[in-house]
């Protein structure tokens, strides 16, 4: 991966008059370098498993016997979620600390229930909702009033809905759900759209904790430095520094603002980018997306045609996986500072998933060992007769 750096050749004294309006290029291109500590979060790279893990235990937990049998979603391995050429039935073997096979009343086909143990976890997963119903709204809010018209496609919500940790039929109920402040709008091509009505000004995480440290007050356009967290090894070049350090003293613009009078070449602009993605990430469970989950936001958030460079112009701030065949933007504040950004309600209970779902590897090695394959028993036998 490679990225040009923008740096300004202005003078101090008229930095201020012209931050929105110039903005000069200087190319310098950097390699991509790997982190061991981001790519050994489980929490985020398990979720390629764990996501149609759940989506499977909510199909079985939805059925009032408790139990479906795999004739069920044998055939949903697209919609669920599973990774390619993943058949249904074996994804749900693997993991048999979650779902427990069983022979069916009717020509002994296999059906599948929950473990006691995943119908413990799955109730204190939706006690989670329920005792954090606000905050997860307030979550939902504040994204769609980064949007301009404080309005976003219902499809996008629903492609974020993950990210958001809002419950897998949060949309399907939407009077019950979207209460208060919510309200569905028609918009383009027939696509339905949720907008919110709220006069509320909302403070992004960067302004909260400025304020903390009392290096911010009352009004906008003010600088707040972004935090930095470098990885081990990952040494910038001198011009990359030096427009770094500029870049750091330009007036911060909250995403929650209007932005329409910002020169979009600008390197306000690119600040603000960089504060859409900060508070964007902020919101989400594991504070990191896909990439290309993102780009669908671009008309809305009023971002630039390659928003997503600016993953790359700000390693120090931004760290890319290429795991799971995938591109996957993760935020370092929260893995680097835990007081800075609220931990999302539902990260604890997903960590509880993936730990459950480690115990089906000593699960599955057990049965290896105490019932060897037919032909290892063969083959001991004629070694005793012998």
């Amino acid at each position: 991966m490679f990225f040009t750096i923008v740096k300004r050749l202005m003078l101090p004294s008229e930095r201020s008059n012209f931050y929105t309006q110039k903005r000069s290029y200087v190319d310098v291109k950097m390699k991509w370098k790997r982190d061991s500590f981001y790519e050994s979060i489980e929490s985020i790279h398990k979720s390629v498993e764990l996501r149609p893990l759940i989506a499977l235990k909510n199909c079985i937990a939805r059925q009032p016997e408790g139990c479906i049998p795999i004739s069920a979603v044998s055939k949903r391995g697209f919609e669920l979620g599973l990774p390619a050429k993943m058949k249904v039935a074996r994804f749900m073997r693997q993991y048999p600390s979650v779902f427990e096979e069983f022979t069916g009343p009717q020509y002994n086909l296999p059906w599948f229930r929950l473990t006691p143990e995943a119908v413990l976890l799955h109730k204190e997963e939706y006690e989670a909702y329920e005792h954090h119903k606000l905050d997860i709204l307030v979550r939902l809010k504040k994204l769609i009033m980064m949007s301009e018209g404080k309005m976003l496609p219902l499809k996008i919500i629903h492609g974020l809905q993950w990210y958001l940790g809002l419950p897998e039929e949060f949309l399907q109920n939407e009077e019950f759900n979207l209460k208060g402040s919510f309200r569905v709008v028609d918009i383009e091509d027939g696509l339905h759209g949720l907008a919110v009505d709220c006069e509320e000004r909302f403070l992004s995480v960067m302004q909260k904790v400025a304020m903390k440290k009392g290096m911010y007050g009352e009004g906008s356009m003010q600088p707040i430095s972004y935090p930095l967290f470098p990885s081990k090894g990952l040494r910038l070049k001198r011009k990359i520094s030096d427009w770094l350090d500029e870049f750091q003293r330009l007036p911060y613009l909250s995403p929650y603002e209007d932005y329409y009078k910002l020169n979009p070449c600008s390197d306000v602009s690119e600040k603000r980018v960089v504060g859409v993605l900060h508070e964007m990430l902020s919101l989400f469970v594991e504070h990191s997306a896909e990439r290309k989950k993102l780009l669908c936001l671009r008309k809305y958030l009023g971002l630039p045609q390659k928003f997503y460079k600016a993953f790359d112009r700000h390693p120090h701030m931004f760290y890319l996986s290429l795991r799971n065949k995938t591109c996957t933007a993760i935020l370092k504040e929260p893995y680097n500072d835990k007081s800075a950004i609220e931990p999302h309600p539902l990260s604890k209970v997903r960590k509880k998933y993936i730990k459950l779902m480690k115990e089906s590897e000593f699960i599955l090695k057990s049965r290896r060992i105490n019932n060897p394959p037919a032909h290892v028993e063969r083959s001991n036998l004629v070694l005793d007769l012998d």
